[in-house]
This record gives C-alpha cells, sequence and structure tokens, in this order.
C-alpha cells in the first residue's frame, strides 16, 4: 500500500493490504497513545510514525531512553536483525513505497555527552515545575514561590542553580520582613529548600540549568529536502533521574504552548512530541500540576502541536489527558495480575467499537508487531478499532555507534550554538556584589566605629594622662611645700638649738671653773682677811682707836 506524503501516514494494514490504517496528518495534532507491554513492538510503531511525519515535513521531538531511536539517522540494512524480517511484513500488508533509507536527526542530551547541551534558566522553569522537580512539598513550595515573587521584584535574573541558591539565601536572610509582605517565610522551610536543591544537583540539574538557554525555533526546522527535523533527546542516562527527566518534557511542553502562536488546527503538526515511558510524568504528581499537565495537552493542539504519550499501561494516563488522545495504537498486554486485567479492560473501553474485533481477547492475543489501531478520520470521528499489523520502519533499528552519532553531532546545523556554557551577571554575582557593597560598607562603618572608639579612648587616656600629670604637679607643689615647710622647721629648730646651745654655752663660759672656784673661795678668804683687816684698819682709824683688831 503506497502512502500518501501529503495528507496521511501510512501505519499499517492486515493481510495483503486490507483495512489499512492512515494517521490523518490534518488531525496528528489531536495527540495520540501508544501503549503495550515490554517487547510487543512500541518502539518499532514509535520509529515507523516518526518516519511518516519526517518524510511529510513535519519535525518531531522524541525521547530514546534506550538508545534505539537514534537509528533513525541510519537507514536499515537487510543483513541485521531484526530487518530481515521487514521485507517480508511490508510484501504481507502491501507497503510496497517500503524501501531503507535515513532521516534527518539532530542529537540532545541534558549532560551535553551524546548531543546538544539543552539548557532552560531557573527563572523560565518557574516555581511549580521546579518544585516537582525538587519534591518539594505544598508549604515549600509557597516559599519557593515567593523567593520567585522577590527575584522579579528586585530585577534579578535567576539563571542556573547558583543563582537559586543566593536567592533561598537572601530571603532566608530577610525572612521576618518577607513574612510580613508575603506570608510565613521561615528559615527551616528555606533550609529544606536549599537540601533538595543539593540532591537536584547531586542528579546533574546543574547541567539542565544555565544558558545559552534552548531555542525553540531549532526544533522546529526542516532538511533541505523538505523532511522535518528529528530531535533525539538522549535520555538512557536521564532515565536515572525519572523526576529530572518527566520534568523537563513537561517544561519543553509547557514552553511550546507558550511559545507559540495560535493557528487552529493546520493542515499538517507543526511539531509531534513523543513522550515515552509516560507514566513517569503522572507518578506522584500533585493534583496542581495534573490539572496544569491536562490544561496544557487540552490546549496545545491549537499551537499545531501533537503529543503523543508512549506507555507500557494505558491506565498509567489519568482520565482527563487520556481523554485528549485521539489517536491510538495498542499492543498486546499481559493479563496475569489484577492491574493488568484491568488495564485490559480500560483499554478495550477507550476504542471506537467493531462487532468484528472482540478487544479484550484480541489484546493478549496480539503478536509482535501487532496492534489494536483507532485513528482520527479526515471528519474527526475515531475509526473503529482493527486489528493492524505495523509496517517496518525503512532505517535502522537499533542505536548508532559512538563514531557514527559523534559525526552527526559534528555536522548538523546547530553546530556549536550551545556548547559553550554562558555565565553573565545575574542574581548570585548581584547578590554577592551587594553583599560585598555591604560588608564593605559594614567595615567601614565598624572601622569609623572603631576609630571614633579609638579616639576616645585616647581622650580618655589623655584625660587621665593630664589628670594624672596635675595630681603628680599638685603633689609635687604640696610636697615642695610640705619640704619648704619641713626646712623651715628644720632650720628654726636648728636655729633654736644653736640658740640654746649658745645659751648653754654662755651659761657654761658663765658659770666659775674649779680654779675658778678655788681661786674665788682663795680670793674670798684673801678678801675676807684683808676686807678684815681692812675693815680692822677702818674701824681703828674711823674710831679712833675705839676699835680693835683681832
Amino acid at each position: 500500500m503506497a502512502s500518501n506524503p501529503v495528507t496521511s501516514i501510512f501505519i499499517g494494514a492486515g493481510p495483503g493490504g486490507a483495512k489499512p490504517q492512515q494517521l490523518e496528518l490534518k488531525r496528528a495534532n489531536r495527540h495520540g497513545l501508544i501503549a503495550g507491554a515490554t517487547g510487543t513492538g512500541k518502539t518499532v510503531t514509535l520509529q515507523g510514525i516518526v518516519e511518516g511525519l519526517s518524510a511529510a515535513g513535519v519535525p518531531t521531538f522524541v525521547a530514546d531512553v534506550k538508545g534505539d531511536i537514534a537509528g533513525l539517522a541510519m537507514p536499515g540494512a537487510a543483513t541485521a536483525k531484526p530487518h530481515e524480517a521487514f521485507a517480508a511484513r511490508a510484501a504481507e500488508i502491501g507497503y510496497t513505497d517500503w524501501s531503507y533509507q535515513a532521516y534527518p536527526v539532530q542529537f540532545w542530551d541534558l549532560f551535553g555527552e551524546q548531543g546538544h547541551p539543552v539548557r532552560t534558566t531557573v527563572s523560565e522553569m518557574g516555581p511549580l515545575l521546579l518544585s516537582r522537580l525538587m519534591n518539594l512539598n505544598d508549604v515549600q513550595e509557597g516559599v519557593l514561590t515567593i523567593a520567585f515573587a522577590v527575584a522579579d521584584k528586585e530585577g534579578l535574573m535567576l539563571l542556573d542553580l547558583d543563582d537559586l541558591q543566593a536567592m533561598l539565601v537572601h530571603c532566608g536572610e530577610q525572612a521576618d520582613e518577607l513574612t510580613l509582605e508575603y506570608g510565613n517565610v521561615s528559615k527551616m522551610s528555606v533550609g529544606a529548600i536549599q537540601r533538595s536543591l543539593l540532591q537536584l544537583r547531586a542528579q546533574g540539574g546543574d547541567n539542565f540549568f544555565g544558558e545559552p538557554a534552548l531555542d525553540l525555533e531549532d526544533f522546529l526546522k526542516l532538511d533541505d529536502a523538505g523532511k522535518g527535523i528529528v530531535n533525539i533527546l538522549a535520555a538512557d542516562k536521564l532515565m536515572a533521574s525519572p523526576r529530572l527527566y518527566s520534568t523537563f518534557l513537561l517544561w519543553l511542553l509547557s514552553e511550546l504552548f507558550e511559545l507559540l502562536p495560535e493557528i487552529g488546527d493546520p493542515d499538517k503538526p507543526k511539531l509531534a512530541f513523543f513522550f515515552d515511558e509516560a507514566h513517569l510524568l503522572f507518578e506522584d504528581a500533585p493534583p496542581a500540576l495534573l490539572e496544569k499537565v491536562e490544561q496544557v495537552v487540552r490546549l496545545i493542539r491549537s499551537k499545531g502541536v501533537g503529543v503523543y504519550f508512549i506507555t507500557q499501561n494505558p491506565i498509567d494516563i489519568p482520565d482527563k489527558v487520556a481523554g485528549q488522545l485521539g489517536n491510538r495504537v495498542q499492543h498486546a498486554l499481559r493479563a496475569f495480575t489484577p492491574r493488568d486485567q484491568a488495564a485490559v479492560k480500560s483499554a478495550a473501553e477507550t476504542f471506537r467499537q467493531n462487532p468484528d474485533v472482540d478487544v479484550a481477547t484480541a489484546i493478549t492475543e496480539l503478536k509482535v508487531g501487532e496492534a489494536l489501531v483507532s485513528l482520527l478520520l479526515p471528519d474527526g470521528a475515531p475509526s473503529p478499532v482493527e486489528r493492524t499489523l505495523i509496517k517496518p520502519p525503512c532505517s535502522r533499528v537499533g542505536p548508532l555507534t559512538a563514531q557514527e552519532r559523534a559525526i552527526m553531532v559534528q555536522t548538523d546545523v546547530i553546530g556549536a550554538k550551545y556548547d559553550t556554557l554562558l555565565d553573565r551577571d545575574s542574581a548570585e554575582e548581584i547578590l554577592k556584589a551587594k553583599g560585598d557593597e555591604a560588608a564593605a560598607a559594614a567595615a567601614a562603618a565598624k572601622a569609623e566605629t572603631e576609630a571614633q572608639k579609638a579616639a576616645a579612648e585616647a581622650a580618655r587616656q589623655q584625660a587621665i594622662a593630664d589628670k594624672e600629670a596635675a595630681r603628680q604637679r599638685t603633689a609635687a607643689e604640696k610636697e615642695a611645700i610640705r619640704q619648704q615647710r619641713e626646712a623651715e622647721r628644720l632650720e628654726a629648730q636648728r636655729q633654736r638649738e644653736l640658740e640654746r646651745e649658745e645659751a648653754r654655752r654662755a651659761r657654761e663660759a658663765a658659770k666659775p671653773t674649779m680654779a675658778d672656784k678655788m681661786m674665788q673661795s682663795a680670793g674670798r678668804s684673801i678678801a675676807s682677811s684683808v676686807g678684815r683687816q681692812l675693815g680692822n684698819s677702818l674701824l681703828r682709824g674711823i674710831f679712833g682707836g675705839l676699835l680693835r683688831g683681832r
């Protein structure tokens, strides 16, 4: 059966080309589901749909969780497994246009190892998706939202995780002020967010946040032949961090929704987006996030984007989202457990019934490469479910070698656009500069205060010294006066002593000596004798002899 590259894509048919299944390009933006147990052929179905879209001029984005989708870059070969059976399958379903060929690809990798780096900024991701990425609770999400609001208010760009870390520290330092303006901002919540941020870094989050950020126009290109570029995300390593993987794809979907213009229902999609391991998107997702996902899936079709979920179990997709998926390919399911049986029943009920197909029974009987298919018809109604043999892919089914991948990365049109990480001034640098400025001002104020304290202390010490000098001068004067008085007292005492000594000496000098006493005594005797003699003489002489001497 020849496919029509203009209006539809051939998906498969029954034996002999009976009941061919065509994906109408005009309805390809109404989303789809590819489901089935492991090993039932989902990857081959996905690869065939991507090939058809590329040939029709529709760019695609595919998450390659096992490395197999990378084979789109190389043609298949009849000598390699499982390609030897492809020609037989093509003949069996009447697929006469089938031939081995390659398709234009661009490789991307969040870690920058197997493709061009894919980055966004923290601000572009926003608090809701970032909260899910860091597994925050409602209170912590509220604090993170406040941090974004403060950053917007202060004109601070949050580009990478260092900026977010600096912003959280900034909010923690202003917790009391922010609580009054925005609501409770506890340092405990800020600390919990910072710990989650450390875990995100450990998972490789540093590689995802930064600049240059992804330009979505690079996802919407055609090659020189008019084929849509197949953008393949290397997700084998990324799957080790499932929350990062699912949040990244959800962010990418939301960016497409926000940035692409409304175009209604175009003749063919502007982009087809394939979300492998889709159950990861909805696991443990809070109601607010599920509501956003349902809203994006419902409205993004008007932007010309078709979203296709690939998962093992169709019940992994919430009902509100599953209700938006008009194109369905259901591979075999195993009904070994009650959950499996519920999945079979649920899948059977989602198809438009066909009286010739017992869906519930057929789901458990499908062979590898066979599926139950129901696609939207040109009028928008779903086709009755049919048991269909899926067409074989034209490109390689399997991974590329490291050398093949490297050549593809080096020679595509993206070139080195995203290879060099930019680090312009943003929140971290601005806050650091403000902090340094504040620290310098504080240091200057402290130095001035210290200088003032030192001057005051010097003045105090000088006052003490002056007071001590004055005291010493007073004491010296007092001492001099005391000494002078003492000297005067001593001099007066000495004078008195001299005077007493002189008086004593005078007395001593006036006091007769022994010789003088002897002489005085002798003199007195002589004088007495003489006196008496004189007296006697005098008496005689006076009295004329009346008195006589003795």
